[in-house]
């Protein structure tokens, strides 16, 4: 052992290259991070678009999830059959709204970087 009673190259916590280490991985977070943001950003801009029924419902949705049109065919509004538009209704919004999760969920996939950051799902 060496002098302090470290064994050599251990002085103290590691030194200079403890250091290092944590600063590299803070510049790959912080990398990451605005990655991050650029492609939520992205996404949150896209346009995702969903139709029922041969087109007799049309939903459009951002990537913040949020519903910017819908468009009902005139031909499909029969008072007497209000259940069947509203169920096409559902159907072409949560449709639109799954893909523009889905798109979400992709774009983030592997952004990572060889980050193996407990409890972090990328």
């Amino acid at each position: 052992m060496a002098k302090g009673g470290f064994p050599k190259g251990m002085g103290g916590f590691g030194g200079g290259n403890m250091m290092r280490q944590q600063a590299q991985m803070q510049q790959k977070i912080m990398k990451m991070q605005q990655e991050m943001a650029q492609k939520q950003e992205e996404v949150e801009k896209t346009l995702f678009t969903a139709s029922v029924g041969g087109g007799a419902v049309k939903a459009v949705a951002n990537g913040k999830k949020e519903l910017t049109e819908l468009t009902i065919s005139p031909e499909v509004l029969n008072p007497e059959d209000a259940e069947t538009v509203q169920d096409m209704v559902l159907s072409a919004v949560n449709e639109v709204l799954r893909q523009a999760e889905e798109a979400m969920n992709k774009s983030m996939e592997g952004l990572a970087g060889g980050l193996n950051i407990p409890g972090l799902k990328l």
